[in-house]
């Protein structure tokens, strides 16, 4: 047996086992790195669908946030709204108040004056009937002249009291009793100063 031939088996027993050794050795990393990009690839989507998912969450609380602020937003707006509403019908109200007691009082005085023309015409009539006999004529003509601005005076805060009244009907309306009303007093006074002067004559 010649031994140069058994070392040279041997060195490609060697030789063949490193080069197997070699191959297994490639052929594992191969492997682990193909397991590695796979883990790797799997990671990547999970993290990417986990990375959805977040975003989507977050999404939908700011529109939830959103929603809920307008709602709030659109309550206090109803509110303020309705608050307006309130103070304008108020303001209404205090208005329509104002102007009705403002036109009682023009009433009051209108209905005064009515009664004092009144009363003034009574007393000119009982003047004239106590002194039927002995009156002069001129006392009886200043007599009736009185009667007659009595008479108007009275008729003229009748007319004053119906422009008073349409005022308190008519919220567009100001309070004015016109002309009607101004005059009245001093027909009053007139047809009272007139029937005491008959006194004279």
């Amino acid at each position: 047996m010649n031994f140069g031939t058994v070392f040279r088996a041997f060195d490609t027993v060697v030789a063949l086992r490193e080069a197997a050794r070699r191959f297994k050795g490639t052929a594992d990393s191969a492997e682990s790195g193909l397991t590695g990009t796979a883990g790797r690839g799997l990671t990547g989507h999970l993290e990417a669908r986990l990375t959805n998912v977040v975003v989507a969450a977050l999404k939908e609380a700011f529109d939830r946030d959103h929603a809920r602020l307008e709602l709030e937003r659109a309550q206090i707006e109803e509110e303020r709204r309705r608050a307006d509403e309130e103070r304008r019908r108020a303001e209404a109200a205090m208005q329509m108040e104002l102007r009705r007691q403002a036109a009682e009082r023009e009433l009051g005085r209108l209905r005064l004056l009515a009664a004092t023309a009144f009363v003034g015409w009574i007393a000119a009539v009982a003047l004239l009937i106590a002194r039927l006999g002995s009156a002069s004529s001129t006392s009886r003509s200043v007599l009736a002249v009185g009667w007659l601005f009595l008479l108007s005076g009275l008729g003229a805060t009748f007319v004053a009291q119906g422009r008073v009244g349409r005022f308190e009907v008519d919220a567009n309306r100001p309070l004015d009793e016109g002309s009607a009303g101004a005059a009245a007093l001093w027909l009053i006074i007139a047809g009272l100063a007139v029937s005491a002067a008959s006194l004279l004559f």
